[in-house]
């Protein structure tokens, strides 16, 4: 049977529930170290407006989100940044990505974007192949450039 979901924008009671989901996305990129945000810093973020998010719910529970915020391109103009796109495994494979991914490729088009834009890791073939089948362009001549801040 095919479950139900529900895509909204998500609220601030939502953020325990996202932080638990990019958690474990840094573990699935074998990273979790890496995550130093805590619950409290994604509420006070998300109420002073630095990003965005859409949910996938199932029976009340959150299951998937989008992640992202406004940036800008010199050479396209306004542009969303997808940083976190996350469906929990036993939920895979029932198009709750696709209805999120289109939940945010909607935002970008009300808000005037020419552009959307995200990583992908290499290695991650599942999401690769869930790109390519949307006719994103996967970019592999650029580099990212980071600087960790201390705070």
């Amino acid at each position: 049977m095919q479950p139900n979901f529900t895509i909204r924008p998500a609220t601030a009671a939502d953020m325990p529930a996202i932080h638990q989901l990019v958690y474990a996305l840094a573990v699935y990129e074998k990273e979790p170290e890496a995550v130093v945000t805590t619950p409290a810093e994604f509420l006070e973020d998300f109420q002073n407006g630095l990003f965005q998010c859409s949910v996938a719910l199932h029976e009340a529970e959150v299951v998937g989100l989008v992640l992202y915020y406004m940036a800008y391109s010199t050479w396209k103009g306004k542009m969303l940044y997808l940083e976190d796109f996350i469906v929990t495994a036993p939920f895979r494979r029932f198009g709750v990505g696709q209805m999120l991914f289109d939940a945010f490729l909607a935002e970008a088009d009300r808000l005037g974007c020419r552009l959307v834009k995200w990583q992908v890791l290499d290695w991650n073939e599942p999401a690769l192949r869930f790109y390519e089948k949307n006719e994103a362009t996967i970019e592999k001549g650029w580099w990212n450039g980071k600087i960790f801040l201390k705070s």
